[in-house]
């Protein structure tokens, strides 16, 4: 396993353009670039990659992780910029966008799917926590039911994005997700918070 002490600011950098260099290349849809190309667009060396990432797999894993901690850290940010009720809508739309991401980075993804690696349940965790945040906010402020909890939502969510299969399934599921956002906002007023078992 890589090692777990802080990088130097050189060794940062290395990692950080691999990074960069190998999201870029998996959503462009090239899922079967080698290391040694993603190295040469990194502007590093094959071995600093191999330094990093144990095999090809860990760093698609790093990859997704990478794109997953970016995502759910918008929810704080959101409140601090919008009421409670925009800030969630806003995360749900990026939700979508995460879930064309996803589709772009499938076929890469599909090496981690085949192991026992606990990514994908970690991203499903973390995106639930980040909108149970935005719904305790809303349903605070009343602008948001209470009676709904980010499993739940992410769940819903999950079958609009099921849809990206098909051909401009990224409008549908924005017009979807707007419809699930308004019914988070119907009766909000009269569906005090309430305790949600996760």
């Amino acid at each position: 396993m890589p090692s777990s002490r802080p990088l130097r600011s050189d060794a940062r950098r290395n990692r950080e353009a691999v990074l960069a260099s190998a999201r870029d290349a998996f959503l462009a849809g090239e899922s079967d670039i080698r290391v040694e190309e993603i190295a040469r667009r990194a502007g590093v060396a094959v071995g600093t990659i191999y330094r990093h990432f144990d095999t090809r797999e860990a760093l698609v894993e790093e990859v997704y992780r990478h794109e997953v901690d970016e995502l759910c850290a918008a929810p704080a940010a959101l409140l601090d910029e919008h009421a409670p009720d925009e800030a969630l809508r806003r995360f749900l739309l990026l939700l979508v966008e995460h879930a064309a991401v996803g589709k772009g980075m499938a076929v890469a993804l599909e090496a981690i799917m085949a192991t026992d690696s606990p990514v994908f349940g970690d991203a499903r965790a973390q995106m639930a926590q980040a909108l149970d945040l935005l719904l305790a906010a809303g349903a605070a402020g009343g602008t948001v039911r209470g009676d709904v909890n980010g499993r739940t939502l992410l769940r819903a969510l999950g079958g609009v994005c099921g849809m990206r299969a098909t051909d401009g399934w990224q409008d549908e599921a924005v017009r979807i997700t707007g419809l699930l956002f308004d019914g988070l906002r119907f009766g909000a007023a009269d569906a005090a918070p309430t305790a949600v078992t996760h």
